[in-house]
């Protein structure tokens, strides 16, 4: 089989090396342009580019996949199956009838739980205990393809959004090259998704990045460790605004913001049920550093309060 790929991040590029690994015909890659990134602001292959590179196959970027001339290359192509994995665009019926196998796409949440675009870190945002990756035939509507395998995964009380999309990106590439493997010999069967259960992940917003202290200490922990690597919290104390990058929920009573300690063990701030200990924070052009390097150079007393948002 021809089989295209559609993808960009690191999440996708563990997919497209499995593949490989496996022995896969993959004649074309589909990524998104380069962008600006790091300090220099330097435009940057995605990961499943380089690997693409790597590998000697052709890369397409369209910034949109709506006209013929974007679609060309994939037409060109003729693929018999596409693989979709994080790719960031929308696939219009038409790209979606050219392969004769149709598109799988690996989703990492238990469908339909966790649709769109954000599914990641909203399992953790939200307290979920386990997630894991949906393989679905795609179709026009948002994630709402029926499903060719589910695996879960147990969600840590330690994960963050980084490395629970590790744990999920090599269970994806193991799921896909074991449905490829499948596919050789007949094709695959199909469960349409339960009615039941329906949500979705939206997109994290950098504004959501602003903690509230009026929230609860487990709530916004969770917030910490779904909005890492990024966008990381956020609250302002002294006039700063600080960056915030981890923190544990802990006993503690005060006024919403109100600092209770400020150690090396952390900066303890009340919330509306519990305390937060925020363990790693960022000055504005600063390093993230740990909670006592971050006290060596920025004055946090107990009895201090960071601002609450309006």
């Amino acid at each position: 089989m021809k089989i295209a790929f559609a993808g960009t991040p690191e999440f996708a590029a563990v997919a497209l090396r499995a593949m490989l690994a496996a022995g896969a015909n993959v004649p074309l890659v589909l990524t998104q342009p380069d962008r600006p990134a790091g300090r220099g602001m330097q435009l940057q292959p995605s990961a499943v580019k380089q690997v693409a590179l790597a590998h000697g196959i052709p890369v397409a970027q369209p910034e949109r996949l709506r006209t013929p001339e974007q679609q060309a290359a994939l037409a060109h192509c003729a693929p018999d199956l596409l693989v979709v994995a994080a790719y960031g665009l929308i696939l219009p019926q038409a790209v979606l009838d050219l392969p004769r196998l149709g598109c799988l796409n690996i989703h990492a949440s238990l469908l339909p739980r966790w649709r769109g675009a954000a599914p990641i870190h909203r399992a953790i945002e939200a307290g979920d205990a386990e997630t894991g990756i949906t393989l679905m035939q795609m179709e026009a509507g948002l994630d709402t393809g029926p499903m060719v395998a589910v695996r879960a995964l147990p969600i840590l009380s330690s994960d963050t959004t980084a490395s629970l999309d590790a744990r999920l990106a090599a269970l994806g590439g193991e799921m896909i090259v074991d449905a490829l493997r499948a596919l050789e010999r007949g094709p695959l069967s199909a469960t349409p998704q339960p009615e039941a259960g329906v949500t979705y992940a939206h997109k994290i917003e950098k504004a959501e990045s602003q903690l509230d202290f009026r929230t609860e200490a487990d709530a916004l922990a969770r917030k910490l460790r779904a909005f890492t690597p990024f966008p990381g919290g956020a609250a302002t104390l002294h006039g700063t605004p600080l960056k915030l990058w981890a923190g544990e929920a802990v006993a503690g009573t005060g006024q919403p913001g109100e600092i209770l300690a400020a150690d090396a063990q952390g900066v303890v701030v009340a919330c509306a049920n519990g305390a937060l200990r925020l363990t790693c924070l960022q000055k504005p052009g600063g390093k993230r550093l740990a909670a006592g390097e971050f006290l060596h150079g920025f004055r946090v007393v107990a009895g201090d309060a960071f601002d609450l948002p309006a």
